[in-house]
């Protein structure tokens, strides 16, 4: 799953669990970002590049959702 894929999903998944979702590009290094769902957030790395399993599970897992709900 890229970045951007993993972004819209979460966008989808935060408003069926009625949480605030705000992208922040300008908040990380290079190309990377902050994703805030609630009052959790992660750091997405490149939106064009593929995000690894493990990297997957532990972003999954910082901001709280389940990995089944992707």
């Amino acid at each position: 799953m890229k970045g951007s894929e993993f972004l819209r999903k979460m966008k989808v998944i935060a408003r069926r669990k009625k949480l605030t979702f705000r992208w922040v590009p300008e908040r990380g290094s290079g190309s990377h970002g902050t994703l805030y769902v609630g009052g959790r957030f992660t750091i997405v790395k490149d939106l064009k590049k593929e995000l690894g399993s493990g990297l997957l599970l532990d972003m999954v897992k910082q901001l709280g959702i389940r990995k089944e709900d992707l």
